[in-house]
This record gives structure tokens, sequence and C-alpha cells, in this order.
């Protein structure tokens, strides 16, 4: 199918083997490993798993044939959805790894883009090496004990969230177009090269397939042996609370609104949601308490100044940071009350010594803030945040910059982490679903367990109707999970353009930001749909010009 999905065995299991196995690697080179090898038993499969783990964030060079050092995995596609959405705003001009390009919706909006192909051809690769596991552990020729059901569930759950991923990109947005006409993403059942994929299917189609391969993986988990637990490591793999955090992410995205709700019950049931403490401690551990799942980054491999914290984490050295702090909405964040402690994560007064600032206010010379009345009063200020969270003394500050996301070593270049699931979202993803049943009270009460844990003063019965809990639901989504990567896929769920002008304005400048600080609504506007590479479309039988979204 895809010429650029490398034969599995060879590009993930022998990279996960190389680097995790050293007496495998003993008795047979990595280049020479046989398919009845990597397959002939659970715990080998389980290294294919570990290879699919690992490269949700390692360098797409490492995995896909002319894949490139500027996109490792999840690090870039996970603030890539809010850089998209517009949550995250650049405070200044820098283009590192294509980011400035990403937030001005040139990138995704071109077909032969590095973004586009590596995320396509990232998919489905994930996607190959799920079928190679599922159509060998499920062929009878392996006994179907505990582990061997643990590793058959991580696989399933691998490829529906592959093809979520895929269809919310490169298809309209279910809730938004006509599902059972719209076209979607081929599908991919091949375990063997060249991977012949049949033509695109349709949007249901694809959720139809979600929804098989989720609840297949949960029956599997359901008789498997259970996760390791109390560290980082365990909750790179996946178990069944993934999976139904997964089946409440599908059931949302398509209407499907009671099972939506009834999954995020199960996902999040085991993870208690954190205190103020931990909530500011970062985000740069999977070890966190309501971390359903996460990359737990492995130092010795790290992609540094590829990594989800240097793009968007203002303590990381890094030119990105130092030279464009990375800043919250000013509309979303002047609306969280002060008794809510998630806005202190927010520097609203940080001084702004960045003479190329993009709102042209950087420096002495140019501040407006009436705190300070004088330069010294200025630069002490700059000092005070400077220590307090530890970046360096080359690192520009910027009001309404964001302390969300710390290195556990500021002021270096270490990668920490990626949080992928946690049981925050589960919570909303409940009270939406409830508020869009027009269950008022259920959507109360999933917004208060949430609320009253961040906010002394939180009230939800002042949510009455459909509509006002709806906005209020959109706020602590754009608040709790900001800069976790949900806003482009939320935008298009509910309908929502965006306007950086709107409203006073979100600090982002129309000059920097280009097509991305304006776009009309999803449902009438086609750019949001990621474009089909045409890498892939050159290549693909089943694929023609005429596919192109």
């Amino acid at each position: 199918m895809l010429r650029n999905i490398k034969y599995t065995l060879l590009a993930i299991a022998a990279f996960t083997i190389t680097s995790c196995d050293d007496d495998f690697l003993e008795t047979k080179p990595t280049d020479a490993i046989s398919s009845s090898d990597a397959f002939a038993t659970a715990e080998n499969m389980a290294l294919i798993l570990n290879g699919l783990h690992r490269g949700l964030y390692s360098q797409s060079q490492t995995i896909l044939p002319g894949g490139n050092t500027a996109r490792a995995g999840e690090h870039y596609w996970v603030p890539m959805g809010d850089a998209l959405g517009g949550g995250i705003i650049h405070s200044a001009n820098a283009n590192n790894l294509g980011w400035r390009t990403t937030a001005q919706w040139l990138d995704h909006t071109d077909q032969t883009s590095l973004t586009n192909e590596i995320l396509w051809y990232h998919r489905y690769n994930i996607i190959a090496s799920a079928n190679a596991i599922i159509n060998k552990a499920t062929d009878g020729s392996i006994p179907e004990d505990a582990r061997l059901k643990e590793i058959i569930g991580q696989a399933y759950t691998y490829r529906a969230y592959a093809y979520l991923s895929l269809v919310q990109h490169y298809a309209k947005g279910y809730l938004i177009g006509s599902p059972a006409t719209d076209p979607g993403v081929p599908l991919l059942f091949s375990s063997d090269a060249p991977y012949t994929s049949a033509p695109r299917s349709t949007v249901q189609e694809i959720y139809d397939q979600m929804r098989l391969d989720v609840d297949t993986a949960i029956s599997y988990f359901e008789g498997a042996t259970s996760r390791p637990t109390g560290s980082a490591a365990g909750k790179s793999q996946l178990n069944i609370d993934v999976a139904y955090g997964l089946k409440a992410r599908i059931a949302l995205n398509s209407g499907d609104w009671r099972t939506a709700a009834d999954a995020a019950i199960a996902a999040r049931a085991n993870y208690p949601l954190m205190g103020e403490s931990d909530w500011k401690s970062g985000f740069n551990t999977t070890t966190l308490p309501e971390v359903i799942w996460g990359s737990n980054v492995i130092g010795t491999e790290t992609t540094f100044f590829r990594s989800y914290f240097y793009l968007m984490c203002n303590t990381f050295n890094g030119s990105q940071n130092r030279n464009n702090p990375k800043i919250g909405d000013k509309r979303l964040v002047d609306a969280i009350p002060d008794t809510d402690y998630r806005k202190d994560v927010f520097l609203i007064d940080a001084p702004n010594t960045n003479t190329s600032a993009s709102n042209g206010e950087g420096g002495w010379a140019n501040n407006t803030n009436p705190l300070y009345t004088t330069e010294a009063e200025f630069d002490a200020a700059e000092v005070f945040y400077r220590d307090q969270y530890g970046w360096t003394s080359a690192h520009n500050e910027h009001p309404y910059m964001h302390v969300k996301m710390l290195q556990q070593n500021p002021g270096t270049i270490d990668p920490d982490d990626i949080i992928y699931m946690r049981s925050s979202e589960m919570y909303l993803i409940e009270a939406e679903a409830e508020a869009m049943l027009n269950n008022v009270t259920g959507a109360q009460d999933a917004l208060r367990t949430l609320g009253e844990s961040r906010d002394s003063a939180y009230d939800p019965t002042v949510y009455a109707t459909q509509e006002a809990l709806m906005d209020h639901i959109k706020f602590q989504r754009g608040v709790e999970l900001w800069g976790e990567g949900f806003l482009y896929t939320d935008k298009i769920r509910w309908d929502d353009g965006i306007d950086h002008a709107a409203n006073g304005g979100s600090g982002a400048s129309e000059v920097l930001y280009q097509a991305g600080f304006q776009q009309d609504r999803p449902s009438i506007n086609n750019s949001w749909i990621f474009k089909i590479p045409q890498a892939e479309i050159d290549a693909n039988p089943n694929l023609s010009q005429a596919d192109q979204n």
C-alpha cells in the first residue's frame, strides 16, 4: 500500500530489540530477524509493542523511509492540536521545525508538507504493526493465555487510536458532515508488504471499525494480565482504562453521547484527580495520579530539540522558547476566576522583555504595565520570574506566558514525558455528553467534581441550560486541557471557527499568524481537513488526484 511503511519487524521490532533486549540481540542480528522469530511467543510480540510505544516519540527517520528529524511523533502532534486551534499563542517570530508555519495554517493545507506526510505514514505504520500482531496472535498457533490477551488488547487499541487520528485529520468531522458518504481514509488489514489497502472508506466505515476494534480490545483486556503500576514506564503500556478512554473519545466525536459518558466513567475509575501541587508541578511525568496513558521518554533515546517541551515549554533552553515565549489566549486567561488556582500558571504580569515581541511592546521603553513605574522595578520582575521558574538569563519573558508545562530540570534541554490521557478529560467528556443529552443535572454533577477540585468557589448550578453548559464546558476544556493537544479536534466537533481579533483579541499578531489568524467554522471551510500526502496519491493504486481533500 504505502511506500513509506517499513516492514514491521525491521522497523519496529528490531529497533526495540536493539535497545531493550540484549540477549535477543546476541542470538540474531537485528537486520536478520525473521517474522517467525518475532511472532513466535507472546514475549517477542511484546517487544514489537515496546517498539510502538517508543515509536510514538522517536524521530521519524527511525521508523519511516524518508522520515525527517524535524518530526518526532507525539512530541509534535500533541502541541500541534493547540497550535492549529489557536490556543498556544506565539509571542514573537520563531520558525524552528516549521512551528510558525503550522500556526499560520500553511502546513496542513499543503499536500507536500512534511507534517502531512509524516503524520499519515506514522499512523499507518502503527496500523500495520498492530495488524501483524493481531493476525498472528489470533490465528490459534500460540496458546491464548492472559499475557497474550494483554498483547492482543494493546494491538487493537493501537489500531483504533491510529484510525481515530487519521479520520480526525484527513476527513471532515463526523458531526459536521455526512459520515455515510464523506470520504474517510483507507482501511488497511495487511501485515505484509506491499501493504495493499482499500480505497478511501467512508467516515462512517472508519468509525464502525474503530468501535469494533476498541470493543474487541476491551474484551481481551478483561481476561488479560494487568498493566504494571507505579512507574512512568508502566503507563506507556495500553490497558483496559486506555481502551475505555479511547472509546469515550470515539463516541464523543461521533455523537454517541450515552456511550461517551459511560466509557469516560469507566476509564477514569482508577485515576484520582490531582491536587493543586501536582497540577502545578509541570505536567512532565506520567506518574501524576490522574494520568491514564502517556509516553515515558527515555533519556538515551531522547529527541532534545525535537521535543514537546522544546516546542512549548517556556523553561526549555532552546531558541524556540528563549526568543518566543508561548502565551495563553488572553480572553481565556482573563475569564479564569481568581479563586481557580489554574490561573496561576499564566503569568499575566510578566514583564515584556523581548524587543522582538510581535505586539511591539517589548523592553522597558515600551512598557505598558502600570505595575512597573521604574526600569529597576521592571528588571527586578524579570529576575523574580526567572529565579522562581528556572529559565536562563537568555530567556525572554512576556505577559500571559505560561508555566503549565515545566521541565523537571528547568533551563536544560531535557525533554520529559508526554501525557496523552488524563482523568480530567474523562470528566469533561462525561459532562459534554450529558449536556448534549440535555441531562442538565448529570452534566453539572460531572463538572462539580472537577471544578471543585480546581476552584474554591465553584458552583456548576449557575449553568442551568444546555447552551450555558456547553459554553462552560468549552471554557473548562480550554483551561484544564490547555497545551495538551485537544483544541483542533474540539473546534471541529463544536463547529467553531478561529478569530484571534474577536472580543478584545487573543494576543496573537495578525501579521505573524497570517491565515491562522482567522478561519471560518469547519462545516463550511475545508481548510480544516489535512491534505492527503501527494506521495501517497502517487504511490497508492487505489487513490487518485480526485481523492485529494
